[in-house]
């Protein structure tokens, strides 16, 4: 019987599995900087969104103080302990964490109504929104337009 010798050298050579510490930082850094410009694109899209909200709200508090009007031939003031707008356009939204809170300030010929941010949208770029009698529409920052609010 022969005897079968094999050195190291004959086997195929073995490559390691796994990566490299460079190979892993440059997957973090790409990762940083990916995160670094897609978390304020997120963040602005969720704040246009509930501010998107409010706008809705406010032209809907607008529809109840027309009808009223409509009906009684003066604007909705909060007298008698009883409010202006009902209690569903109060709070934005209407359920859960509030993030806008509408308020009017009321003649009897004239209105302004306000979605003032709380919570979550209180840094909002554009403050407090507002609305007339008239449809004239306002914000409270100096940064944006208030189309750019409004939109």
């Amino acid at each position: 019987m022969q005897a079968v010798h094999v050195s190291f050298h004959d086997r195929p050579a073995r490559r390691n599995s796994g990566f490299t510490l460079i190979e892993l930082m440059i997957v973090v850094a790409i990762v940083g900087v990916l995160s670094a410009v897609a978390y304020p694109a997120y963040t602005d899209y969720i704040m246009r969104g509930n501010r998107s909200e409010a706008t809705a709200a406010l032209l809907e508090a607008q529809q109840f103080m027309e009808r009223y009007y409509g009906a009684s031939n003066r604007y909705s003031t909060a007298a008698n302990g009883n409010p202006a707008l009902p209690t569903r356009l109060q709070t934005i939204p209407a359920g859960g964490a509030t993030r806008y809170t509408l308020s009017v300030a009321a003649t009897v010929n004239t209105y302004t109504l306000t979605a003032t941010p709380s919570g979550s949208m209180a840094a909002d770029k554009c403050g407090s929104l507002t609305i007339t009698n008239t449809g004239v529409k306002g914000r409270s920052a100096t940064g944006p337009t208030v189309a750019e609010c409004w939109r």
